[in-house]
């Protein structure tokens, strides 16, 4: 634990240092006061500079070492080490993911310390908050003022310790009271952490504002979203009930605006559209502001087609798995709930990238398009995409590349950013939305399924799937294949189908909604980092998370020769969570003796 303090921990001290660097949108941009201590710090304007610090570090970017390990997307971690993706790229490059992807992690991983560090960096900046605010004597902060920094700053806590709670279950709680001075960091992770993080966001949704001066400020709507998650997390399904109903009707974003879907889907995922009513609570990312990319989705930088958009570096690629969950009945327009996976949507694996192709003629939900790119589809608006010349190794990783973190080709010059010289567009503005309403809407079927409530749950559903079922959104034909700038006809890009439920959540029984609404998050979620955590939460112990991923393993490997699967197997009781990182454990000796203890299996 000494590597918190000694590396992966700003202080106080030094946080001022970091936070231009790290900050986003207008309420963040201050400049750095250099390395001054605690005593110098207590004011109004150094606890607002400490604050700003502490929001800085949720993308995951700005701590020691801090690279895609640590992004806040998760797409390491709750991405291609689930059902959703591949690693991408070729064979060897990066073996760390390559480990993780094969459920052949250990605690000696590189990147386990890397998003250790960056999220106590966090719970460490929101603790200098509150450590320093008890220091002031001037009178500077009104009562109010003092309330709403505690509030903020103990959300942020929160936050840090909920996304190290789905990573390694057993994590030490560090609050304000765990001295830096005092090298008290040497906190057991043995105690259960979930109550404390739930009295966190109890607090910061009671203390809140509901509408907040800046959209990037979390509002008590964002606390009690949260904490409803936490809810899911700790299967307090009429908890979590009760809160999602008030969240569904009531709820506002910062900026005061009713929650509700996003007219079209795609929209979530377009920079130009960010901070709309969809959006819960986001991590802002901003270009273009003498950053070098530096406050820009630096995390997912390497997700970006070997070709066309940024053409670098071919990671993150959905599997087959993920794109045929997509497929539809072609009477109902309903998921293929059991049988999605029994064969594979047309592809172009083993073309040359010259050969004549026609995409999959079969029914599919309209989602799939805004998720993966597939020959013979638009892509956005860079053109159709074209298979095999924007795989960087379509033999290893597969034919289909992500979208949902590109910018469209027209916003370019003002939604990406050269990162310190990467390379051109691979950092983007495009936020990443922690929660979104279609999050709290189907986390609100799922606890109705639980409480046997199954027509509300089914309404829950459908009112997700209504969205993709508008042509309005569907991904349309250009107008001319060699010019997209010329815009889109009103004619699909392909045979999309979705159709609601009718009546079979109460007909077909608890067991059948359960999977319906399972198997919707998968869907409407896919490729958002949120997978893996979700197969964790449902096991319970089961055995669940292992049988869905083995028969993915299965998929995938007789799918194709794909090597980084091949002979790997998730073992129930280990692979759920990951490894606590051994130089964290190495570090936190105590008279000879380890705080820290080491995850169940490893």
């Amino acid at each position: 634990m000494k590597q918190l303090r000694n590396k992966c921990i700003i202080s106080g001290f030094l946080v001022l240092l970091t936070v231009v660097v790290a900050c986003k949108k207008s309420f963040l941009e201050k400049e750095p006061l250099g390395p001054i201590g605690e005593s110098t710090l207590a004011t109004k304007a150094g606890v607002n500079g400490l604050l700003i610090g502490a929001y800085s570090l949720l993308d995951g970017r700005g701590s020691p070492g801090s690279n895609e390990g640590s992004a806040v997307s998760n797409w390491i971690y709750g991405g291609v080490a689930s059902d959703d993706a591949h690693k991408g790229s070729e064979y060897g490059d990066i073996t760390s993911i390559e480990l993780i992807e094969s459920y052949k992690v250990d605690p000696t991983n590189e990147y386990l310390p890397i998003k250790w560090g960056a999220l106590y960096a966090g719970i460490q900046r929101a603790n200098d908050v509150l450590r320093v605010m008890a220091k002031i004597t001037d009178g500077s902060l009104t009562e109010a003022e003092v309330k709403e920094i505690k509030a903020e700053a103990i959300f942020l806590r929160g936050v840090y310790h909920l996304e190290a709670a789905k990573m390694w279950k057993n994590v030490p709680y560090i609050d304000e009271t765990v001295s830096f001075e005092n090298d008290n960091y040497n906190v057991s992770n043995e105690p259960p952490i979930y109550p404390k993080i739930e009295a966190d966001f109890q607090f910061a949704a009671s203390n809140l504002k509901t509408v907040q001066p800046q959209v990037g400020r979390a509002n008590s709507w964002a606390a009690k979203a949260f904490l409803a998650k936490v809810y899911m997390f700790e299967h307090k399904y009429a908890e979590a009930k009760s809160l999602l109903s008030d969240i569904v009707n009531n709820g506002v974003t910062s900026a005061g605006q009713k929650y509700q879907l996003l007219a079209n889907y795609g929209e979530n995922f377009n920079p130009i559209k960010k901070n709309g009513s969809e959006s819960v609570f986001a991590v802002q990312m901003s270009v273009n502001d003498r950053a070098a990319g530096h406050n820009g989705n630096a995390g997912d930088l390497l997700n970006f087609p070997g070709g066309g958009p940024a053409t670098c570096c071919g990671f993150y690629q959905p599997s087959f798995s993920l794109v045929n969950s997509f497929k539809t009945d072609p009477v109902s327009g309903l998921p293929l709930l059991d049988t999605w996976n029994g064969a594979n949507i047309k592809n172009d694996m083993g073309v040359d990238g010259t050969a004549s192709f026609a995409p999959y003629e079969g029914t599919l939900d309209s989602r799939l398009d805004w998720t993966a790119g597939r020959r013979g589809i638009p892509y956005l608006d860079w053109g159709i995409m074209p298979g095999l010349p924007w795989i960087r190794a379509q033999a290893q990783g597969g034919p289909y590349v992500p979208i949902k973190n590109v910018y469209y080709k027209a916003d370019a010059a003002t939604t990406s950013d050269i990162y310190d010289g990467w390379g051109a567009g691979n950092v983007t503005a495009n936020n990443y939305v922690m929660i979104r309403f279609a999050d709290i809407l189907l986390w609100a079927a799922e606890a109705e399924v639980e409480a046997g409530s199954l027509a509300q749950a089914e309404k829950y559903v459908n009112q997700v799937r209504s969205r993709a079922a508008n042509p309005s959104g569907f991904v349309h034909t250009y107008v001319d294949n060699n010019d997209p700038s010329k815009g889109f006809t009103n004619q699909p890009a392909a045979n999309y189908k979705v159709g609601l439920y009718t009546g079979q959540f109460a007909q077909r029984g608890q067991e059948y909604a359960r999977k319906a609404v399972r198997f919707e998050r998968k869907i409407e979620l896919a490729m958002e980092g949120h997978r893996f955590f979700d197969l964790q939460r449902w096991d319970n112990g089961t055995g669940y998370m292992a049988d869905v991923l083995n028969e993915y393993i299965k998929h995938e490997t007789t799918t194709y020769d794909y090597q980084i699967l091949k002979g790997a197997t998730f073992k129930k009781g280990r692979n759920e969570y990951f490894p606590v990182p051994q130089n964290q454990i190495d570090r936190s000796k105590v008279n000879g003796s380890t705080v820290l203890k080491q995850n169940q299996g490893y």
